[in-house]
């Protein structure tokens, strides 16, 4: 293989910036654009040693920055190649002057993700854990970085195999007596076979259940506040970003448009939208923006729908309660400092059936039974990542789901006694589908869009 190199910090201003290269060239490359303050021979140096110099110009002679140089090599690196990480300053202009020098001197760059790549095809890690490091770098809460990291580690991988284990035991006997009917070897009774696919079919439908809390995880929740014009809904936004991110004013109707939001609520990413005031507008621009508020409460998740209790509910109120009847939804009675007309009796609230939260956003009061309510919506306390593993890639839950159908097809076989042979396809295909998962049998094509996922140095 070619000798590669990028640079694997952020590209922006830092007190350090990282060069990696990974290749058989790598020490040679080093050795023409190094100088090492206590010289010492490669074959002398031992992997995991730090060695401190000069990077120059080797044409010129020119000093480019002092740095540090990490050294690794093979098989006890993170591409299994000799490699070495440059230590500089950070800063675009020396990066990348760093750079130029290694690709001059025999290095090529890098595709994104090319490094680990080469961990892959090299056998160090399997596809699950290189899907992992993508999702630890872009996990955006600690809960998501943990998974990822249970991942990263194996503990998907184990799984897998320890199915196709059980798999490849079946298989095995099967195939004795396709292969060897003249023999007298003993056939697997179709009772015993039957129980061994039921129990790896329960085994596979958990993993893909786990889904469910895996995307929560990793994509998060749309929540979208809704309700009537000075109702408080950009009043509860900035309450839960703990920010002055929305205009409010006694004047109904001033968010006229929907506004976007991340927060993370019990370790769980949430995309809060603020809507436009519903009500019957003339006002085109606010027509616009009350049909944006309806296709937002459409699309999320979760509604927040706010009410002022200090008011009877009016015809506006109610149609907002109509857009509640088919979508998890919390309601919110807000302004309970003021005078309160005890919505919560409200029949055509009561009708809606749906968790009744009261507040006083303007006294910041209630905000911590709202969350109560959404962690209880959700389950969000029983997405344990100590105890249980947690599928967070669609890709490997819609192979699963695959692998699934194809046990599920076995044991039909098996219970209206077709041969054998035909049993043994099925039971093939599981193998290959849970096989696609680890990367033992993938098309490139996939591993292509995978690692192209990736930055550059990684």
């Amino acid at each position: 293989m070619s000798t590669i190199v990028a640079i694997s910090t952020a590209p922006a201003i830092g007190g350090i910036g990282i060069v990696r290269i990974s290749g058989d060239k790598s020490f040679e490359i080093l050795e023409k654009i190094f100088i090492q303050k206590n010289p010492q021979d490669i074959k002398d140096i031992k992997g995991y040693r730090i060695k401190y110099g000069k990077i120059i110009n080797p044409e010129t002679k020119r000093e480019i920055d002092e740095v540090l140089v990490s050294y690794f090599k093979k098989p006890k690196s993170y591409t299994t190649e000799d490699m070495c990480e440059i230590n500089s300053h950070g800063g675009m202009i020396v990066l990348r002057e760093i750079l130029e020098l290694c690709l001059k001197n025999g290095a090529i760059l890098a595709e994104p993700g090319e490094f680990t790549k080469r961990a892959f095809v090299n056998g160090r890690i399997d596809l699950t854990q290189a899907e992992a490091i993508i999702d630890i770098i872009n996990a955006k809460t600690s809960r998501e970085a943990h998974e990822s990291l249970n991942q990263l580690e194996g503990f998907l991988s184990k799984k897998i195999n320890a199915i196709k284990a059980e798999i490849l035991d079946l298989m095995v006997s099967i195939e004795a007596n396709i292969d060897y009917p003249e023999y007298d070897v003993e056939e697997v009774s179709n009772k015993e076979s039957i129980a061994k696919l039921e129990s790896i079919e329960q085994e596979l439908v958990k993993l893909s259940k786990s889904f469910e809390n895996g995307k929560i995880l990793k994509e998060g929740l749309k929540l979208a506040i809704i309700g009537s014009p000075n109702a408080g809904k950009s009043s509860l936004l900035n309450s839960i970003l703990k920010e002055d991110r929305a205009i409010v004013t006694d004047i109904a109707g001033t968010t006229r448009d929907i506004i976007e939001e991340q927060v993370i609520i019990e370790g769980i990413p949430f995309k809060i939208i603020d809507t436009a005031g519903i009500r019957n507008a003339k006002d085109r621009i606010e027509q616009i923006g009350i049909e944006k508020s309806k296709k937002a409460a459409k699309e999320s998740d979760v509604i927040i729908a706010v009410f002022d209790n200090s008011v009877e509910l009016n015809d506006e109120d109610k149609e907002i309660l109509k857009l509640l009847r088919d979508k998890k939804a919390i309601i919110i009675l807000n302004k309970t400092d003021l005078s309160s007309k005890m919505l919560e009796s409200n029949k055509e609230i009561q009708e809606v059936n749906k968790p009744i939260v009261k507040m006083s956003v303007k006294k910041e009061e209630g905000l911590e039974n709202l969350f109560a309510e959404l962690v209880k919506m959700f389950n969000l306390n029983e997405i344990n990542l100590d105890n249980e593993l947690i599928i967070t890639n669609i890709r490997h839950q819609d192979l699963i789901n695959k692998a699934i159908e194809s046990t599920r097809m076995a044991i039909e076989d098996l219970k209206i006694n077709m041969p054998i042979d035909v049993v043994a396809i099925n039971i093939k295909q599981i193998l290959e589908h849970l096989g696609e998962i680890t990367g033992d049998n993938v098309s490139e094509d996939i591993i292509k869009s995978i690692f192209a996922k990736f930055c550059l140095g990684k």
